[in-house]
């Protein structure tokens, strides 16, 4: 049993890494059942989840060709998968369906791809290292959209809460299992931005979204 303080940050950031990645199948769950609950994906950028998506596949097939330590980055494949899914409900919602599933297919070979092997790592370390202005953008583009609405609509407070949590820990995870600057600064950057839109959830959280005051509005004339 190793008890060197070394030994003891590898442990906790193994534990710590294995907990984001059980947390991740979950984190935007919420976010797409208040969507499709709600039946509007008013209040959620597309272009921001566009271009978090977009961060999220280039990190993903950099650490997977890379082979660092699946606990360092295993949630990037359930935040792929759930991001993917918002972009395609936030058209679909728009009345753009047929959109939406070509929106997954590209997805899906952009994935396939990026992970095949056959694109050299210096560009994929591009790619990752692109992700710093990238993340930024995408958050504040939603922080933008909330901001103009005076509301943040339909994004949930878990899914904001957990993703702003989650960056945090990964610049710990990053620093231990993998050393790799680039990554330890795009999470450095997610964690502000995350916690950017984080205050505003806190900022407008009694301001009542105009999609549900447009029913409030409905049923109020229904029983009139």
């Amino acid at each position: 049993i190793c008890f060197s303080v070394d030994c003891l940050k590898a442990t906790i950031s193994k534990c710590l890494g294995l907990a984001l990645i059980a947390g991740s199948v979950l984190v935007k769950v919420p976010q797409i059942l208040k969507i499709t609950k709600a039946g509007s994906a008013e209040g959620i950028s597309f272009s921001s989840a566009l271009l978090e998506l977009v961060a999220i596949i280039a990190s993903f097939s950099y650490n997977f060709v890379s082979k660092y330590p699946f606990s360092s980055w295993g949630d990037n494949a359930f935040l792929l998968l759930q991001t993917a899914l918002i972009g395609a409900l936030v058209l679909h919602y728009k009345g753009s369906t047929q959109q939406a599933f070509f929106f997954l297919a590209a997805v899906t070979t952009a994935v396939a791809i990026l992970c095949s092997g056959s694109i050299p790592i210096h560009i994929l370390m591009a790619l990752q290292a692109s992700n710093i202005p990238i993340v930024f953008i995408a958050k504040m583009l939603q922080a933008w959209s909330n901001y103009s609405a005076g509301s943040t609509g339909q994004l949930s407070a878990v899914t904001v809460t957990l993703l702003t949590a989650g960056s945090a820990a990964r610049i710990f995870t990053s620093i231990q299992e993998t050393g790799d600057r680039v990554i330890i600064a795009t999470y450095c950057v997610a964690t502000f931005a995350n916690s950017v839109v984080f205050g505003q959830l806190l900022w407008y959280w009694s301001v009542t979204p105009a999609h549900s005051k447009a029913k409030q509005r409905a049923s109020s004339k229904k029983r009139n």
